[in-house]
């Protein structure tokens, strides 16, 4: 793993900057994706797909619904893997509605690069509970996202709820 010391011309964290590295080289999915128990941010393992929790959450319960095949498009799954990708995704929604509560989602895809793709190489949906409110001035005024609930917090109670 390449170390980054300082601030990233972002302002953003060693730490966010090490991850996304990380991200580039070794593939954040390919590393999610094994079949690693211990893996701290997938809640869930359904047939042909992985939830695993965004590292860098805009809101507590922020989701990526992955396919297990690595593919860079949504285009370039057969119907099987797409199919398995959007049962997956309907279930990561009716679980965060029933454990998080929230009064809406985002649900999207960034496919490539110019879309905004942070791993162009393993299409995934973010999935993102909205609440009235819940936005505030930190992005605005310093670069910074604030979310009240700690990654682990969310997976504690997501983990129950994905084993129903």
């Amino acid at each position: 793993m390449t170390t980054v010391i300082g601030l990233s011309q972002s302002g953003r964290t060693p730490d966010v900057v090490e991850y996304v590295i990380r991200a580039r080289h070794n593939g954040a999915f390919t590393v999610a994706l094994t079949n690693d128990p211990d893996s701290e941010l997938v809640v869930w393992r359904p047939d042909g797909a992985t939830v695993l929790l965004n590292k860098f959450p805009y809101n507590p319960g922020h989701v990526m619904v992955a396919p297990t095949a690595h593919k860079g498009d949504l285009a370039d799954l057969d119907d099987a893997e797409s199919l398995a990708l959007m049962r997956a995704l309907r279930t990561t929604l009716r679980v965060l509605r029933e454990t998080l509560k929230p009064e809406g989602f985002n649900v999207g895809a960034n496919l490539g690069r110019a879309a905004g793709a942070g791993i162009p190489d393993h299409v995934h949906l973010h999935v993102v509970p909205r609440w009235n409110g819940d936005t505030n001035f930190m992005p605005v005024i310093s670069d910074v996202k604030v979310v009240n609930e700690h990654l682990k917090q969310t997976a504690e109670k997501l983990r129950p709820a994905f084993a129903t």
